[in-house]
């Protein structure tokens, strides 16, 4: 005979947000859009994102992970950013009762806000600091805009 176990809505709403995270993941190639109840979270690398009047500028916090742990890939659409981690810390001498520890996969998909010069995109890494630039195609004088006299 199976063992009874009392039912908790919290746990089926957990399992639905895992499944929506996946299936938004798959979708979007990146973060997830959704964060589950039990307070676990998928990691992905905190980004600011700019542009300057000559390109577009991403830099991605990814403390204690090295350039070999990283992918950046850009396309007309968007600049993708990939990698894997593992941060472990090892106590000695110490009695501990919870030992957290932050590994996985991660993919950050940024869409781009324009056309690109994709052969001059360049990527630096310092001090766990990732730097993405992206030049930008000059637009068309027309489409640039123009000032014009209030009358």
């Amino acid at each position: 005979m199976d063992k009874m176990t009392r039912w908790s809505p919290f746990t089926q709403m957990s399992t639905l947000w895992d499944e929506m995270n996946d299936l938004f993941e798959q979708r979007f190639g990146g973060r997830s859009l959704m964060r589950p109840l039990s307070g676990m979270t998928r990691w992905a690398p905190s980004v600011d994102m700019y542009e300057t009047d000559d390109e577009i500028v991403v830099k991605a916090n990814v403390p204690g992970m090295s350039k070999e742990d990283l992918e950046v890939t850009v396309t007309e659409e968007a600049i993708t950013i990939s990698g894997e981690t593992q941060a472990e810390e090892e106590v000695k001498g110490e009695n501990y009762m919870r030992r957290e520890r932050r590994y996985g996969k991660f993919t950050r998909r940024l869409p781009l806000p324009g056309a690109v010069h994709l052969d001059e995109a360049k990527a630096k890494f310092t001090d766990g600091i990732l730097e993405v630039r992206v030049p930008k195609e000059a637009k068309p004088e027309e489409e640039k805009g123009r000032k014009i006299a209030i009358e």
